[in-house]
C-alpha cells in the first residue's frame, strides 16, 4: 500500500510554479484538451510515418524482407508496451500527486522513471541474446526469411535503451501538463530515423548497403538521439515543476510499487497485443507468407488512426489523473466527454479511409496483387472494430488516471486473449477471410464489458468525489 493516501497532510511545492496556477486545474477544458493533445498527436502521427517508411523502403527489397519486419513487429510492440506501461504509471503517479499538491513526492517519482528506463533496456538487450535465434525459429525456417528477421531484431533489441527511457521522459514531461517537449523529443528521433532509412538500407552518400539491418540501425539511432535531447530537455533545461536530480537518490521501494501499480496493469495490457499479434501470425502463416505481411502491414496503416488516438489520451490522463487528484468531479467527466468524442471522430474518419481507399493504401508498398487482393478484404472488415475501439481506449484511460489499471488490464485480456485468439483459431476452419472478423467481433465485446466497468468505477471512486 502507498505510504500516500488522499488523507494525508499535503506538502507545499518545493520547486517550481506555484501548483495553484496549474493550467490543468483552471484552463477551460477544450482547450486545455487541445493545448495538451495537439502536440502528442501530431508527434504521433510523425511516429506513425517513420514506422510506415520503414516497411516502404524494405518493400523495395523483396516480399521476405517484408515479412521479416512484420515477423519482429511483435518484439518492437513489447518494447513499446513496457516503455509505455512504464511511463504511464509514472504519469498518472506524478500527476496525481501535483493535483494532491505534493511536489517532493511528484519530484520523487520523476527521478524513479529514469532509472526504471535503464533497468528496462537492460532487459531486452539481456533476452534478445539469450532467445532471439530460437523464437524466431518457430515461425520459419527458410534461411533467408530467419537471416533478415535475425538481423532487424538483434538490433533493435540491443540498443532498446533508446525507446525504454526517452518514453518515460516523455510521460513525465506529459504528467506537468508539457505537451510541447514531448512533440519536440519525438520529431528529433523520427526525423532522423527517416532521413536514415534510406541511406542505411540502400547504401546512399558513400554507406555500405545494408538492407533491413540498415532500417534497424537507423531506428535505434533516431531513439537514441530523442534519449538524449529528452534529458537535456528534462535535466538541463527550463523548470517544468518537477525537479529530477540523482544527488542523493535512493531508490525507494513505496515509489517503484506505485508506479507500476498503475503501470503494470497497463505493460500487462498492451503486451497481450503482442502475444495477440504472434498468435495471429502462427496462424496466417499457416495460409501465407502474404498473409503475415498483410497483417504487419495493417498495423503500419492502422497506426494513422490509432496514433492519434492515443496521443488524445497522452494528452487527458493527465487532465483526469490532476482533476482526481484535486477531487475536481466536475472537471474529471467533463474531460472524459470531450475524450469520448473526440476518439468516436477520429476512428469514424479511419473507417471510411480504409473503407473507400484500400487499393490505394496498398499500392504504398509496391504490393503484388496476390498481397492487395488478400490485404483489401482484410483491412475492410478489420475497420468494423474502430468505433467501439474508441470507446474502448478512452476509457480504459480513464481507468488508469485514477489508479484502477486493472480495469484496463481485464478489458484487454477479454479482447485480445479470451476473445480475439480462440476466435481466430475457429474461424481459421472456414478460410483465411473469416480470421479477420475475430478482430471486431472482440473489440464490440470488450466495449460492452467496459460500459460495465465504467459503472462499476463510477459508483466506486467518482460519485462522491469531492463530497467526502
Amino acid at each position: 500500500m502507498s505510504q500516500y493516501t488522499d488523507k494525508e497532510p499535503m506538502s507545499s511545492p518545493e520547486v517550481g510554479q506555484p501548483m495553484e496556477d496549474n493550467p490543468m486545474g483552471t484552463k477551460p477544458m477544450l482547450p486545455l484538451i487541445a493545448s495538451m493533445a495537439l502536440p502528442s498527436i501530431f508527434s504521433m502521427l510523425v511516429h506513425a510515418l517513420y514506422n510506415i517508411v520503414d516497411s516502404i523502403f524494405v518493400s523495395r527489397l523483396s516480399s521476405e524482407a517484408l515479412a521479416a519486419v512484420s515477423l519482429v513487429f511483435p518484439i518492437q510492440s513489447i518494447i513499446i508496451a513496457v516503455s509505455v506501461g512504464t511511463g504511464i504509471g509514472i504519469n498518472s503517479l506524478v500527476s496525481r500527486r501535483l493535483g494532491e499538491k505534493n511536489q517532493k513526492s511528484a519530484d520523487l517519482a520523476a527521478t524513479h522513471g529514469i532509472l526504471l528506463g535503464v533497468v528496462n533496456g537492460a532487459a531486452f538487450a539481456i533476452l534478445g541474446f539469450l532467445l532471439i535465434e530460437p523464437f524466431f525459429k518457430m515461425f520459419t525456417t527458410d534461411p533467408t526469411l530467419l537471416a533478415m528477421t535475425i538481423d532487424y531484431a538483434e538490433v533493435i533489441l540491443y540498443a532498446s535503451f533508446g525507446v525504454t527511457i526517452s518514453i518515460n521522459l516523455e510521460k513525465i514531461l506529459q504528467s506537468t501538463g508539457d505537451t510541447v517537449s514531448p512533440m519536440k523529443i519525438m520529431l528529433v528521433g523520427s526525423i532522423i530515423n527517416i532521413i536514415l532509412d534510406p541511406i542505411l538500407i540502400f547504401g546512399l552518400l558513400g554507406f555500405p548497403a545494408m538492407g533491413v539491418r540498415g532500417a534497424a540501425i537507423a531506428t535505434v539511432i533516431g531513439q537514441l538521439t530523442a534519449t538524449v535531447y529528452a534529458l537535456w530537455v528534462c535535466v538541463g533545461g527550463k523548470n517544468h515543476r518537477i525537479t529530477i536530480t540523482l544527488k542523493g537518490f535512493k531508490l525507494d521501494t513505496t515509489t517503484v510499487k506505485d508506479i507500476y501499480r498503475v503501470g503494470f496493469p497497463s505493460i500487462i495490457m498492451q503486451s497481450i497485443g503482442s502475444v495477440t499479434i504472434t498468435g495471429l501470425n502462427m496462424i496466417l502463416i499457416g495460409f501465407s507468407d502474404m498473409a503475415v505481411s498483410v497483417l504487419g502491414i495493417y498495423f503500419k496503416l492502422q497506426s494513422f488512426v490509432f496514433m492519434p488516438v492515443f496521443g488524445l489520451t497522452s494528452g487527458i490522463m493527465p487532465i483526469m489523473g490532476y482533476s482526481f487528484g484535486a477531487k475536481n468531479k466536475k472537471r474529471l467527466m467533463e474531460c472524459l466527454k470531450y475524450g469520448l468524442i473526440i476518439s468516436v471522430s477520429i476512428m469514424l474518419a479511419g473507417t471510411l479511409i480504409f473503407h473507400l481507399f484500400t487499393p490505394q493504401l496498398f499500392s504504398i508498398f509496391d504490393a503484388e496483387p496476390e498481397l492487395v487482393a488478400i490485404g483489401v478484404v482484410a483491412l475492410k472488415i478489420i475497420s468494423i472494430g474502430f468505433i467501439p475501439t474508441a470507446f474502448g481506449v478512452t476509457i480504459s484511460t480513464m481507468f488508469q488516471a485514477i489508479g484502477l489499471g486493472t480495469y484496463s488490464l481485464v478489458m484487454s485480456v477479454l479482447r485480445q486473449l479470451v476473445i480475439i485468439l480462440p476466435m481466430a483459431v475457429f474461424l481459421s476452419q472456414f478460410g483465411l477471410n473469416y480470421v479477420w472478423w475475430s478482430i471486431p467481433i472482440a473489440e464490440f465485446c470488450a466495449l460492452f464489458f467496459g460500459a460495465a466497468l465504467f459503472i462499476k468505477s463510477y459508483n466506486l471512486k467518482i460519485k462522491t468525489l469531492g463530497m467526502e
